[in-house]
């Protein structure tokens, strides 16, 4: 057994973290002593590890609760796809490095962008994702959407970008403002009510991803201006004010 203290020093998790995953029914502690300390055996430890293994592939606590909850949960299939992730990660550091070393010895003058294209990893990590599919949210996603025509889905994903835009237009105020933090729950409103339940901790992850780079990222900013993602990611956590 290992306590919340040890499986935080092993596994870099913060304490708080491990807290809260107990507290939404993600990663309970094999025993709670008369002093209210949690314990963790090694089936606790590899659920956690399962967790951290879908963080990597963006997944919202609450999809990855769904998921390990799920009856037909293939660890080996799961294991594959980090696998796979890691290693292409991996290329892209290696390519990095390589460039990095390139230039130092030849000077600016040598020029390569294309170490710095991530599509193909973002692509698989996205592929990964929607293979686990089958969550509340996505199957209500799927309902939502599937008699709506190509105009009208065109409207509301302009209509989620013009909140964007609202964002944009306040990014020299506090992300913790009350007129930043309604726009939150406007946002998180407007997603409920068109694609799919925009719980608190799917809120939060969706703002990891706003604010992580890539197509989505390049999205926003382009709605609102430089800076808005990051802007709207920052008021987003503030919303949820979840570790």
């Amino acid at each position: 057994m290992m306590t919340v203290h040890e499986v935080s020093e092993l596994t870099g998790v913060s304490i708080r973290a491990l807290h809260h995953y107990d507290r939404i029914g993600l990663l309970h502690p094999a025993e709670v002593t008369g002093a209210g300390y949690r314990l963790y055996d090694d089936t606790a430890l590899e659920r956690l590890q399962c967790i951290l293994l879908f963080k990597e592939l963006q997944f919202s606590l609450k999809e990855i609760k769904d998921i390990l909850d799920s009856p037909d949960f293939d660890y080996s299939r799961a294991l594959d796809q980090q696998i796979t992730l890691l290693q292409m990660k991996k290329e892209h550091l290696e390519n990095l490095i390589n460039l990095a070393r390139e230039i130092k010895q030849i000077g600016v003058k040598k020029l390569d962008f294309t170490v710095f294209n991530t599509k193909k990893m973002d692509e698989y990590a996205k592929r990964a994702k929607e293979s686990w599919g089958q969550t509340p949210e996505y199957r209500e996603f799927e309902e939502k959407s599937k008699d709506r025509a190509k105009e009208d889905e065109r409207k509301l994903w302009a209509g989620l970008m013009e909140i964007f835009t609202e964002f944009g237009s306040m990014k020299g105020s506090s992300p913790s403002g009350s007129a930043a933090q309604r726009l939150v729950k406007k946002l998180q409103d407007y997603i409920t009510e068109h694609f799919y339940t925009c719980s608190d901790e799917i809120l939060a992850a969706l703002g990891n991803m706003y604010a992580g780079g890539g197509e989505m990222t390049d999205n926003i900013n382009h709605a609102g201006g430089e800076g808005t993602a990051e802007f709207a990611a920052q008021a987003i956590k503030v919303y949820c004010s979840i570790p």
